[in-house]
């Protein structure tokens, strides 16, 4: 099918614009090599080796990723200085330590001492230590010790201490930029985030501890300040593909959204005003919950309408006002639909439609499970 337009895609599908993700890449790479700064893509959004090659470069080197599933993904296929960035999971230490025995550099993350105690009673073999970065919580909300607890500082220095333990970094997560709206108030999270880690490394050189530290979400690396300049790494993810919630925010514009969901019209129902399309939730997800005026996704070039409701393998589509004219959409017309969430739509998906210029260039086969 290579060569064909996309029109030619049997639907749901979903569609990824290939220039475009290679100009966010670009876009991103520039930024923090004008600040100094080390770019540690993460991979969760796209979970493939195509775009994990565009993010690094092609070095397949340097990279986050949110699952175990990924890590041994990208191990398998030549990736190292993998970076496992979610809390240690109990049951999956022996994953972790085979693949830290394995690669030349594999990284976890903790943010609590049990974990540590882990770690300490499973040694790696032929010297190989614990690679450990500590997360904090500088006002995400989400995983992570408190930066303002004692008991941020306690860990950290018993992570240093550890036998077979090395303390590799901090680790930071703002995305509480993800409620903001406007580049003036994601700066001010990014500030935020950025200050509070640099005064807890202050603290760990306080008392002889130095490592890296790394903050990131997709909002504010994409509107760095000048203060990111002072870190070491910054680990943002969903920029390489965007979306609507992406442009709402203020990350990027609608332009730099690179995916898009095909849709087919398979009913007119004009006792409900409503076309009805083959992409339910299972090919878009209800990530988004309908907050756009235009429902679950935006429909391109079809502002006056909306994607309503979804069941699993169903959408049903409205005018915002007025009434619909069916001679505009004959039945098996396409439709296509800017997702307002990237991560989750993709999750949706076995097979990225990769074209560039409307035209099919190839297929992207993500890794999927946990």
């Amino acid at each position: 099918m290579e060569g064909d337009p996309i029109s030619k895609l049997c639907t749901p599908a979903m569609v990824v614009d290939v220039d475009i993700v290679k100009r966010n890449a670009q876009r991103m790479v520039d930024r923090y090599q004008d600040l100094g700064v080390k770019l540690r893509p993460h991979m969760k959004t796209h979970k493939t080796l195509e775009c994990g090659d565009i993010m690094t470069g092609g070095t397949r080197r340097c990279v986050v990723v949110s699952t175990l599933a990924e890590a041994s993904f990208y191990a398998d296929h030549g990736f190292d200085d993998i970076l496992y960035a979610y809390p240690l999971p109990f049951d999956k230490l022996e994953r972790c330590a085979a693949l830290s025995e394995r690669l030349s550099l594999f990284q976890v993350l903790l943010d609590h001492p049990e974990a540590l105690e882990l770690l300490s009673k499973r040694p790696l073999r032929a010297g190989h230590p614990w690679h450990v970065w500590l997360k904090l919580d500088c006002g995400n909300g989400r995983a992570g010790v408190l930066h303002s607890e004692p008991e941020a500082l306690q860990l950290a220095q018993a992570i240093a201490k550890t036998e077979g333990v090395e303390l590799t970094g901090v680790y930071a997560h703002c995305g509480n930029s993800y409620h903001c709206k406007g580049v003036e108030k994601i700066q001010a999270v990014a500030q935020e985030t950025t200050t509070l880690t640099l005064q807890f490394m202050e603290k760990l050189r306080a008392v002889g501890i130095n490592c890296k530290s790394s903050i990131g979400s997709t909002p504010s690396c994409s509107h760095p300040i000048k203060d990111m300049g002072q870190l070491s790494e910054v680990h943002p993810g969903n920029y390489v593909f965007y979306d609507v919630q992406q442009s709402l925010i203020g990350s990027c514009s609608m332009e730099d959204v690179a995916v898009r969901v095909l849709t087919r019209v398979i009913g007119h129902c004009p006792h409900r005003n409503q076309l009805l399309v083959d992409c339910g939730w299972a090919a878009l997800s209800q990530d988004g919950a309908g907050r756009l005026p235009s429902g679950y996704a935006v429909i391109e070039g079809h502002p006056d309408l909306k994607l309503l409701s979804m069941t699993q393998e169903h959408g049903r589509v409205e005018p915002i006002t007025g009434e619909l004219d069916y001679s505009k959409y004959p039945l098996g017309s396409l439709l296509k639909l800017v997702p307002y969430h990237s991560c989750a739509t993709a999750m949706m998906h076995s097979v990225y439609h990769v074209h560039s210029g409307g035209r099919l260039v190839g297929k992207w086969f993500p890794t999927r499970g946990w």
